[in-house]
């Protein structure tokens, strides 16, 4: 297993990812509008639940290679001031690549964001 990563959004990181995305959607920002479309709270933007599993993995492999591949399917939302934790697994490794199982939960353990990464080492990696 990958060693987990858990983040919690503020309202200050939400803010910052719609400016640096260009992604105003209100029910990141606007507290009423999450409101009214029935969410208890503001939504975390989908790219930053994907930023975080890139970040899961990059962290992991700690510069002793690269990520190659990175794919993110979104099953849930994600809501500011609770816990996402980013967790993963090797599932093959070949030479000197891996291909990686990916998942996102939320505060209740439930997966939110399913991906699925490939790595290259920088050398071949043992069997």
């Amino acid at each position: 297993m990958i060693p987990p990563l858990t983040e919690t959004t503020t309202l200050r990181r939400l803010v910052e990812y719609a400016g640096a995305s260009g992604d105003f959607y209100e029910m990141h920002y606007d507290l009423d509008f999450a409101h009214a479309l029935g969410h208890p709270e503001l939504a975390v933007h989908g790219l930053l639940k994907a930023a975080y599993l890139g970040r899961l993995v990059t962290g992991w492999l700690g510069g002793r290679g690269r990520l190659a591949v990175l794919e993110i399917s979104y099953r849930g939302m994600d809501f500011r001031e609770r816990a996402h934790t980013c967790r993963g697994r090797v599932v093959s490794t070949e030479g000197n690549r891996a291909e990686l199982e990916l998942w996102g939960e939320d505060d209740t353990g439930r997966r939110t964001t399913l991906g699925r990464a490939e790595v290259i080492y920088d050398q071949e990696t043992p069997s």
